[in-house]
């Protein structure tokens, strides 16, 4: 046997479902985000309405998980940082974020290691996006 003819282990985007679970995540993800009041200076950081960053972040997430680039073909690289520049985003928001998203897969059955190495890559990534409250 070839090292070629190998099965590749499967993307985190394969192994969560593919898009129609990433888009069930994600919409988990802004239900919640918009019904817990938990959540709420997390949903204050957004504007009136969640259709567009649901879309986006769907697009993101595609790609980021191992699946589609909808997001790059779209806008390009997503320069995460410098996109949520505009937005105060501390500690608060950080673990608002992360609390939203890892309720949101625990609901959507996310396999419970990938739920545990997502959560871990969404809070670093959500802790190097602060950029308030950082003296």
């Amino acid at each position: 046997m070839n090292p070629e003819d190998t099965p590749s282990e499967p993307t985190p985007f394969e192994r969560i479902g593919g898009e129609p679970a990433v888009r069930a995540l994600v919409d988990r993800f802004y239900d919640l985000m918009d019904l817990e009041p938990g959540y709420a200076a997390l949903r204050a950081t957004h504007g009136s309405t969640l259709d567009e960053s649901r879309d986006k972040l769907f697009w993101f997430l595609c790609g980021w998980l191992g699946g589609p680039d909808h997001y790059q073909s779209r806008f390009g690289h997503p320069r995460l940082r410098a996109r949520h520049m505009p937005f105060a985003i501390g500690v608060k928001e950080r673990d608002q974020w992360v609390a939203c998203m890892d309720q949101a897969m625990a609901e959507c059955a996310t396999p419970e290691a990938l739920r545990t190495r997502l959560k871990a890559s969404f809070f670093n990534t959500a802790d190097w996006m602060r950029n308030k409250g950082l003296s």
